[in-house]
C-alpha cells in the first residue's frame, strides 16, 4: 500500500469515473485501474462495485477511502508544516468561489497575487456555496470565498468585507422614478432571480419575501449569471438584485436603472471559510490580504 494508491482511490470517489479519476490524477485509466485493483488484492476486499454506473464504493470501501482521505492528508501536513516552520509561502492553495463575486473579485485580484506570491500554486474553481463547503470537507479544496454563515462545526469562517444590496429595474417600472426603495415595495412578479443553490438568491428571497420570476404563464426563467439577469432587465422589463461589487462594472449607460434601497439597507457578508484541520494558514493569510487590497477602492466594510 501507497499514497499513490490511496490518491486514485479518492479520485475515483470523488468523480465515480474511473476515467475521469485518471485524467485528475495524471495516469492512464489503465494504469489507475491496476494500481487499485491491486490495493484490492492486497487487502482482499472489493474498495468499489464496478457493476454499477456511477461506480460507488462497498461498505468497505467508505470505511477505506475515509481513512484514505486522512492519511493522504496528514501526510501532505508534513511539508506543509516544515514550510511554515522556515517562513515560506510556497504550495497549493485550492480556492472555491461562488458565481455571484467570482466575476467582479478575481479579475482584479488574480495578476497581483501571482505577481506577489509566485511560490504558490492557485487553483480556481468557480461553485455553488454547497458544493465549495463539501468540498472542504472532503479535502478537495483548501478555502472557499462564500457569502454566508456555513453552520458547519468542522468549518471556520474568516470575515471580510461587507457589501450592499442594489436594485436594477426597467424604465417602464413603476418605482423607476424613486431614489430610494424598500424590500417591501418590490412585486415578486417583476422579479428576475438566481435559480436555485445561489446564496444571493436564496438571501433576496427572504429579504423581499419573494418568488421566481414567470413574465408569462408559457415561461419560467433560470439564470446561473448576474450578467444575463441584467440584460432581461434590459431587453424585458422587471427588476433584479445586484451585490456591490457588480455595480462597479455597470457602464454609465447601465447605471440610470440603478436604485438605491432605503436605510437599513440589505447587506451581506462575504467570508474566507476553511476546514479547521488545515495547515496553509499562511497561505490563506495571504490571499485574504491580497482580497482586503484588491477591494481597498470600492468603499466596502470590513468585518
Amino acid at each position: 500500500m501507497n499514497l499513490q494508491q490511496l490518491d486514485y482511490i479518492i479520485a475515483v470517489d470523488n468523480y465515480r469515473h474511473f476515467v475521469q479519476a485518471a485524467d485528475h490524477c495524471c495516469v492512464t485509466q489503465p494504469t489507475l485501474s491496476m494500481m487499485i485493483k491491486k490495493l484490492e488484492e492486497e487487502l482482499n476486499v472489493k474498495i468499489f462495485d464496478r457493476t454499477r454506473q456511477p461506480i460507488v464504493p462497498t461498505d468497505i470501501g467508505v470505511l477505506i477511502i475515509r481513512q484514505a482521505r486522512t492519511v493522504v492528508k496528514e501526510a501532505h501536513r508534513i511539508s506543509e508544516l516544515v514550510s511554515q516552520f522556515n517562513g515560506v509561502v510556497t504550495g497549493d492553495l485550492r480556492v472555491g468561489v461562488i458565481p455571484t463575486i467570482a466575476p467582479y473579485l478575481l479579475p482584479t485580484l488574480i495578476q497581483p497575487f501571482v505577481r506577489k506570491y509566485p511560490g504558490i500554486n492557485l487553483q480556481v474553481s468557480e461553485m455553488i456555496t454547497e458544493r465549495i463547503y463539501s468540498d472542504l470537507k472532503n479535502g478537495n479544496l483548501d478555502v472557499g470565498i462564500v457569502a454566508t454563515h456555513s453552520g458547519e462545526n468542522m468549518l471556520q469562517e474568516i470575515p471580510l468585507y461587507r457589501e450592499r444590496f442594489y436594485i436594477y429595474l426597467s424604465e417602464d417600472n413603476g418605482l423607476y422614478s424613486k431614489k430610494y426603495i424598500t424590500p417591501q415595495e418590490l412585486k415578486g412578479d417583476d422579479l428576475w432571480l438566481l435559480e436555485e443553490g445561489h446564496c444571493l438568491s436564496d438571501q433576496i428571497r427572504s429579504l423581499c419575501e419573494l418568488r421566481q420570476h414567470q413574465l408569462v404563464n408559457n415561461f419560467k426563467f433560470r439564470s446561473g449569471s448576474i450578467e444575463t439577469l441584467i440584460k432581461m432587465v434590459e431587453k424585458n422589463g422587471g427588476v433584479t438584485i445586484l451585490p456591490e461589487l457588480a455595480i462597479h462594472e455597470l457602464s454609465t449607460a447601465r447605471r440610470k436603472y440603478l436604485r438605491s434601497f432605503r436605510e437599513p439597507v440589505p447587506t451581506r457578508g462575504v467570508y474566507l471559510v476553511t476546514n479547521r484541520e488545515q495547515t496553509k494558514s499562511r497561505l490563506i493569510a495571504a490571499l485574504k490580504a491580497e482580497i482586503m487590497e484588491s477591494v481597498s477602492s470600492q468603499d466596502l466594510t470590513q468585518l
